[in-house]
């Protein structure tokens, strides 16, 4: 039976702790912004070998950044492009069937 006002989300990820990482995503969304309109929306999904791929470009973001701060090609912050290729690398595993641990799902 369901009971008026009851909401069923204990045990539940709490989504809006990402709003204290306002200002990081929101670096992160410009940097998936230029990737859209250098390639397409959604295609980073498309890459042959994306995991290996976007490890790479992160590595590469991450060393960059010990002798700049930005990206010369984007203008964009060296961590934000890492963030953006770790977010999609973690992305790309999940959908190929990465499982995650009990607490950690969305259920």
């Amino acid at each position: 039976m369901h009971t008026p006002g009851k909401k069923a989300d204990n045990g539940k990820p709490d989504a809006s702790l990402l709003l204290d990482f306002g200002k990081a995503l929101c670096a992160v969304a410009a940097v998936g912004t230029f990737g859209k309109m250098k390639y397409c929306r959604g295609g980073w999904l498309h890459v042959e070998s994306g995991q290996e791929r976007y490890t790479a470009a992160m590595l590469r973001h991450q060393l960059a950044e010990s002798y700049e701060e930005h990206d010369q090609e984007s203008g964009l912050l060296h961590a934000a492009h890492a963030a953006w290729d770790a977010i999609a690398r973690l992305e790309l595993m999940l959908r190929d069937g990465k499982q995650l641990k009990k607490e950690e799902r969305h259920e």
